[in-house]
C-alpha cells in the first residue's frame, strides 16, 4: 500500500471536465481512481496537495463529519478544475452572511431551522397539486409549438422557475436576468472577476426584493424570514440567493438530462410509459445515474483518518457523488440505467446535516415534469444525434445546454 501521505508523478494534478466515457456516467478517469484508490492524492493545479474521494462509504463518511468543515473562510478554497485565466488565491474568502451551505454549527444551524418549516415533506405535498398546474401549463404551451424545439428554454428551465419565483415571491417577469446571472456565477471557464459581477447583481436585486417585503410582507418564504428581526438583511439576501439558484438550476437540468438520458435507453422509456406506477423509483434511480450536483468541497480541520488515509489539517477534500453514487460495492451494475432498481441511499441530496433542503420539492416536481412529458408527448425523440447534444461541461451543475426534441403530431 502506498505511504498515505506522499504524492508521487502519478498523482492526478487537477479533475477531469470531459465526459468520455459518455454524458451519463463518471469520466473514466475517476472510474479508475475509485477502483485504485477511494481516498486519492491530488496535487491541484494551483500546487495544493489535497484529495479527492469517490468511494461511496467513503463519500458519506466525509459528508457526515463536521470536522471536514464546509466554510470556506476558514482557508484557500483550491479549485480542482484548470480553470483558464484563474488566479492563484492566497488569502481565504469571507464568509457570505446566509449562505449557510458554506457553514457549519452553530451558524448552519441557526441559519437552516428558519428554513426547516418551509420545505416539510407534508407542505411541499400540499404544493403538490399546484406544482402539477404549473407543469400542466407548460405542457400546453409546448404542444403549441411546433416542433423541433428546446426542451430546456421551453419546458425544463420555465417549470422549477415558476415554481421557485412563486414560492419565495420573485416575481417571474424578473427570470431572464436572474437565469442569466445564475448562469454567469456557475461557469467555471469565467474569470473571478466575471463571476462576482454576475453574483453582485443577483445580490443586489434580492436585497432590494427582501428589504421591501420586510416592509410590505406577502404570501412568500421570503416574506416569512424577512420578518423575523434577528435575521439582518445581508443573511436574508444570501439564504435568498441560495434558494434561488438551487430552486431553479438543479430541477431544471435533472428535467433536461433525464428526459435525455430516457430517450436514450428506450426499453426503460417504454416500461415507465407503460406503467406510470414505476415513475418515483424511476426518479430516484435518474437522480443516481445522473448525479448532476458532483464535486463539492471539503477542509480537513484536523489531522483525520479515512478510507485508510491521513487526512492532514489543511487540506482541502473533494468529494464526487457521481462517482460514489456509480460505486459498484453499493449499486450492483451501476452503469446501467434501471427503472426498478432500489436505489434509496444515494448521495445526489448530499448527506448528512448538508442534506439538500428541498429534496422533496425537487421530487415532486421531477415526478410531475416527467410523467406529464411521457403522457403528453408520447412520441417524443431527440431532434438531433445524441453525440451533437450540447453538455454542460463547464458548469458547476451539470446537464445540457439545450436539447432539441421533435415529435409526431398525435389525434
Amino acid at each position: 500500500m502506498p505511504n498515505p501521505t506522499t504524492h508521487t508523478d502519478a498523482t492526478p494534478r487537477s479533475l477531469p471536465t470531459d465526459r468520455d466515457a459518455g454524458p451519463f456516467v463518471p469520466p473514466s478517469h475517476l472510474t479508475r481512481m475509485r477502483e485504485a484508490r477511494p481516498v486519492s492524492p491530488l496535487v491541484f493545479p494551483d500546487g495544493h496537495e489535497g484529495w479527492i474521494v469517490t468511494g461511496y462509504d467513503e463519500v458519506r463518511q466525509v459528508m457526515a463529519d463536521t470536522r471536514f468543515s464546509s466554510r470556506q473562510d476558514l482557508g484557500v478554497v483550491h479549485e480542482p478544475y484548470v480553470v483558464p485565466g484563474m488566479p492563484v488565491v492566497t488569502e481565504p474568502s469571507p464568509q457570505v452572511p446566509g449562505l449557510f451551505i458554506a457553514m457549519d454549527p452553530p451558524d448552519h444551524t441557526r441559519l437552516r431551522r428558519k428554513l426547516t418549516g418551509a420545505f416539510t415533506v407534508k407542505r411541499m405535498r400540499q404544493l403538490e397539486e399546484h406544482i402539477n398546474e404549473i407543469v400542466e401549463r407548460q405542457l400546453d404551451e409546448l404542444a403549441r409549438l411546433t416542433p423541433p424545439v428546446d426542451l430546456v428554454k421551453e419546458f425544463a428551465l420555465p417549470v422549477p422557475s415558476l415554481v421557485i419565483c412563486e414560492l419565495l415571491g420573485v416575481p417571474y417577469a424578473d427570470r431572464a436576468d436572474f437565469q442569466a446571472n445564475s448562469t454567469r456565477f456557475l461557469d467555471m471557464t469565467l474569470t473571478i472577476e466575471e463571476k462576482m459581477a454576475a453574483y453582485g447583481a443577483l445580490a443586489g436585486y434580492l436585497a432590494a426584493l427582501v428589504t421591501g417585503k420586510r416592509a410590505e410582507p406577502g404570501e412568500d418564504i421570503l416574506s416569512d424570514l424577512a420578518g423575523q428581526e434577528d435575521l439582518s438583511i445581508e443573511e436574508l439576501t444570501g439564504i435568498g440567493f441560495l434558494l434561488l439558484l438551487a430552486g431553479h438550476e438543479t430541477t431544471a437540468n435533472m428535467l433536461a438530462l433525464g428526459t435525455f438520458a430516457l430517450v436514450e435507453h428506450p426499453d426503460q422509456l417504454a416500461e415507465l410509459r407503460a406503467n406510470p406506477d414505476l415513475l418515483p423509483g424511476a426518479v430516484e434511480e435518474l437522480l443516481r445515474y445522473l448525479s448532476i450536483g458532483d464535486i463539492f468541497y471539503r477542509y480537513a480541520t484536523e489531522d483525520l483518518e479515512l478510507g485508510g488515509e491521513t487526512i492532514p489539517q489543511g487540506a482541502t477534500v473533494v468529494v464526487s457523488l457521481l462517482t460514489a453514487n456509480h460505486d459498484p460495492h453499493r449499486f450492483d451494475n451501476p452503469a446501467a440505467l434501471d427503472i426498478h432498481r432500489n436505489a434509496r441511499g444515494h448521495l445526489s441530496f448530499g448527506h448528512g446535516i448538508h442534506q439538500c433542503l428541498g429534496q422533496q420539492l425537487a421530487r415532486i416536481e421531477m415526478r410531475a415534469g416527467f410523467a406529464g412529458l411521457l403522457r403528453r408527448f408520447p412520441t417524443l425523440q431527440l431532434a438531433i444525434p445524441a453525440a451533437e447534444v450540447k453538455l454542460r461541461t463547464n458548469m458547476r451543475i451539470y446537464g445540457v445546454h439545450e436539447l432539441p426534441v421533435t415529435w409526431t403530431e398525435t389525434a
